[in-house]
């Protein structure tokens, strides 16, 4: 088990106050050491929905999953998710991440009840040293490139007509984050052309997921007639390169608004994802309960500090920030966007056994 003392005080924090003994619902095998070394100095039970009973007093459950029925009504729930600085590959593929998330109030992406990152950007006092490591730490990623999955070629040609340009990134249209962050629009193509609507002169591009474009993921509503509402379709661009060629990107609650705010974008949602509601974003439906003002550092320091736990790839245990950050970055430059001889045969067996959702 690993050594709860080699723990970063950030992650300390987090984890400080939770039961010694927790139960691990539903979790596929292949999960398990990863989550074990997420919960060190802890003993996890994995056992499935239908084996929790009222003495099984806390469960660790994946994001929104729902609370087994056999559960106690004031059984602890803690939940968990991929955080936000991720990996160099794509969750569909499997590929295990550098960032975790455990929330003790709900998770991120559901705007319906407040998180644990909710609360710590509502309430949380950001001292000044934090601050410099949030700018600090800002700064290095946007200075290298680096966003969620780290995929897709890092040049994208600017038309030298287009005066405005607007980027609007899919997502995947059963993802979690569309079911509990969305409002009144809940598919891409509806977001394309309200963008487009509002902004008949802008030079629009549309970005499909990498998720989709890797056929890992089923293609959203009218996906396939996204140049209609368009200017471009940019399927295998990177992120990064996008996002250092645009004026604006109008998203439903997709983590490249957040990426797209280090950069000094303007950013609009139309959704309530995280980053919405603290006076950073331009929102279409706004958020009731965040009534707080923040810096931009602010929202750095909650969202890539305080609130994940990072998992060192090479030793397993858990590690600071700045130090995640300097493995994505190795472990970026050994792939230097390389795509592996064996990934699509390893996509095709993932499509029959796993399924395209």
């Amino acid at each position: 088990m690993t050594d709860f003392s080699g723990a970063p005080p950030d992650a300390e924090q987090r984890l400080a106050g939770l039961p010694e003994v927790l139960h691990v619902v539903a979790f596929p095998r292949w999960k398990w050491p990863v989550i074990r070394q997420c919960f060190p100095g802890r003993t996890l039970r994995f056992i499935q929905a239908e084996d929790v009973t009222q003495q099984t007093r806390c469960l660790v459950l994946w994001g929104r999953a729902a609370v087994p029925q056999g559960a106690a009504t004031d059984a602890r729930i803690l939940r968990v998710e991929d955080g936000f600085l991720r990996s160099v590959g794509l969750g569909a593929d499997l590929v295990r991440p550098l960032s975790w998330v455990i929330d003790t109030r709900g998770i991120y992406y559901d705007a319906g009840q407040e998180s644990d990152l909710e609360w710590l950007l509502g309430h949380a006092s950001f001292a000044p040293e934090l601050l410099d490591r949030a700018r600090a730490l800002r700064e290095r990623i946007v200075s290298s490139g680096l966003t969620k999955y780290n995929v897709g070629a890092q040049a994208w040609q600017r038309p030298h007509h287009a005066t405005h340009v607007i980027l609007v990134p899919g997502q995947v249209e059963s993802d979690a984050s569309i079911a509990f962050g969305a409002t009144d629009l809940q598919h891409n193509m509806a977001l394309l052309r309200a963008v487009r609507k509002a902004n008949p002169e802008a030079y629009v591009l549309y970005k499909p997921h990498p998720d989709v474009v890797a056929r890992l993921r089923k293609l959203g509503q009218d996906e396939d007639h996204a140049q209609r509402w368009c200017d471009e379709v940019v399927a295998g661009i990177g992120m990064d390169a996008l996002l250092h060629g645009v004026d604006e990107v109008h998203v439903l609650t997709s983590l490249a608004g957040f990426e797209a705010l280090l950069r000094g974008k303007t950013v609009t949602c139309y959704g309530q994802p995280f980053y919405a509601g603290w006076g950073l974003t331009h929102d279409i439906v706004p958020h009731l309960r965040r009534t707080r003002r923040l810096q931009l550092d602010e929202l750095v320091a909650g969202v890539l500090l305080l609130y994940p736990l990072y998992l060192s790839r090479a030793n397993k245990r858990l590690v600071t920030p700045e130090q995640a950050l300097d493995e994505l970055l190795a472990w970026k430059a050994r792939v230097a966007g390389k795509t592996p001889w064996w990934q699509e045969i390893y996509r095709f067996f993932l499509r029959r056994f796993i399924g395209v959702r």
